[in-house]
């Protein structure tokens, strides 16, 4: 049996690599139009306005009057987050919501970066742009489009952008000084949401690269996770030479490498596993296997039907926050199920964590968020050109250990040939930039500065 499966391996690896050699091939450019109705017959309006985060009594007296007629079933015994989000500690959550959260001082840190809106294919895009406070004499800050996922927000972005921006001033080299531009994916907090079907992570990549170009930047580099790591991706497979370099914290890698699991533990070397990917990916049944069908129902939902559950989560934030929340466990650590808290609090704070969840609530978006993987999943196994070609643009990959699924250096080398940086995160989960800032803003410098010296 075991000859089987080798021989099985072998000629998957063989096929796959005759259909998919290192062809240099790119996404068309194309163009959309996702506002209401007809495209309109006038140029669009490319000016970019100021945009200011705000809220009201109104708006806090509802939240207020919502978590008060909370419905909560009791959880079962000694069941801590075996079950999804425990409703004994979702009442602690809840009290500090209700009477120690204080979202007014949130938008005040929300607006401590510059906010900006603009029209680009019939949408509001919202983004923020940080430039360095004072950078050194001769320096030109490096222009970084960061993008995030679900169910984060660019709020993620908040703590790395000061190590990225003004490193000096936080303890970090200065070699490399970023100028950070963060938007929302649209449909997603302050970014309009499409009118019409179809807008997936290609539609998004082409409304980003047309944002970068409105700021002035003909080359920039691109860093994300989640979504973003596929929008960015798509960005560098559509537009290769306008992204100077890539930088991904997770990868969406569809590649013979997977054929090779249940070999590797065995053979290791051959399939080109370090000891290091043995200790994530093995035993594999729990590891990846049952990993990955504990933590994937979400998808399921929501590449299918998303505005059904949608529905539910929109009308109350205590079931948007037990929504999202959860995944701020679980995605952290894996381990953070076996804690009567879900270890929310080892790496967040209630105020972060609630700041998130409130951009979904008080933007009504958590459907239209949702609906990002019927877009992207719907139409089936490598359905879409960008999952069966590979990037040639310069990239690095940081590797954190409790993401959701662990990636070798083989096999993101298979999808992204010019890998230049592959790291093995000292800790942090799949959160990076709101977990642990540090450690990734200095894997981004060890990246660009491969890429600069080359």
């Amino acid at each position: 049996m075991w000859l089987e499966i080798l021989l099985t391996s072998v000629l998957g690896f063989v096929i796959y690599w005759f259909v998919s050699r290192d062809k240099e091939e790119t996404l068309p450019l194309e163009d959309g139009w996702w506002g209401p109705g007809a495209r309109p017959a006038a140029a669009e309006d490319e000016s970019i306005r100021p945009f200011k985060v705000e809220t009201s009594e109104e708006e806090i007296e509802d939240l207020h009057w919502r978590i008060d007629r909370v419905r909560l079933t009791p959880p079962l015994e000694d069941v801590r987050f075996h079950f999804g989000f425990n409703s004994k500690y979702l009442r602690k959550v809840l009290s500090y919501w209700r009477n120690g959260f204080d979202w007014r001082k949130q938008v005040e840190i929300l607006n401590r970066y510059p906010h900006f809106k603009t029209k680009i294919e019939g949408l509001d895009i919202h983004f923020i742009h940080v430039k360095p406070p004072q950078p050194p004499s001769g320096c030109t800050p490096k222009p970084l489009l960061m993008v995030h996922g679900w169910p984060g927000s660019f709020y993620e972005f908040y703590k790395i952008i000061p190590l990225l921006t003004d490193p000096r001033n936080h303890g970090l080299s200065e070699e490399h000084i970023f100028e950070v531009i963060c938007p929302s994916i649209p449909g997603y907090g302050f970014s309009e949401a499409s009118s019409k079907k179809g807008l997936n992570s290609v539609a998004t990549a082409r409304i980003f690269y047309k944002l970068m170009l409105r700021l002035g930047f003909q080359e920039f580099y691109v860093q994300g996770g989640d979504w973003g790591s596929l929008i960015c991706t798509n960005m560098a497979q559509m537009v290769p030479s306008h992204v100077k370099g890539l930088h991904l914290n997770m990868a969406f890698v569809l590649n013979p490498g997977t054929l090779t699991l249940l070999l590797g533990r065995r053979f290791p070397r051959f399939f080109g596993y370090t000891q290091r990917d043995i200790e994530l990916l093995y035993p594999f049944k729990e590891k990846v296997f049952y990993s990955l069908m504990r933590e994937s129902g979400y998808m399921h939902i929501q590449g299918t039907k998303p505005d059904t559950v949608g529905c539910a989560l929109n009308d109350s934030p205590v079931g948007l926050a037990a929504y999202i929340l959860e995944k701020f466990s679980t995605w952290t650590n894996p381990e953070f199920r076996d804690l009567e808290d879900g270890g929310l609090d080892r790496k967040f704070s209630l105020d972060d964590l609630l700041t998130n969840v409130m951009l979904y609530w008080t933007t009504g978006t958590i459907t239209s968020s949702q609906r990002f993987y019927k877009e992207n999943l719907g139409q089936g196994f490598m359905a879409n050109k960008h999952d069966r070609i590979k990037v040639h643009v310069p990239t690095g990959f940081a590797a954190f250990p409790c993401e959701l699924m662990h990636v070798p250096e083989k096999w993101v080398k298979f999808k992204y040939p010019k890998l230049l940086s592959y790291s093995y995160m000292a800790r942090g989960g799949h959160f990076a930039a709101f977990e642990e800032p540090e450690l990734l803003a200095q894997d981004i410098g060890k990246f660009v500065g491969l890429l600069e010296q080359g």
